[in-house]
């Protein structure tokens, strides 16, 4: 389990729209993302969420997008 230093954990894994406004952007555009292959997800049952792994992955990606266009 994660946790701050105060003792809350942290949740892990994300809803899409949450993972969303972790990456700033919106709703639709996570959609898409993850219908491009860019942002990864997981399926619990019949949900899909993502892992922080993943949100981190994908910030990581526009990173590199966005220094290779300079």
């Amino acid at each position: 389990m994660a946790s701050s230093a105060a003792g809350v954990i942290q949740p892990r894994l994300y809803a899409i729209e949450d993972a969303a406004k972790l990456c700033g952007v919106g709703r639709s555009m996570a959609y898409e993302e993850i219908r491009l292959g860019r942002l990864r997800t997981v399926r619990i049952g019949r949900r899909r969420l993502v892992p922080l792994r993943y949100i981190d992955e994908y910030i990581e990606l526009l990173i590199r997008e966005s220094e290779s266009v300079c």
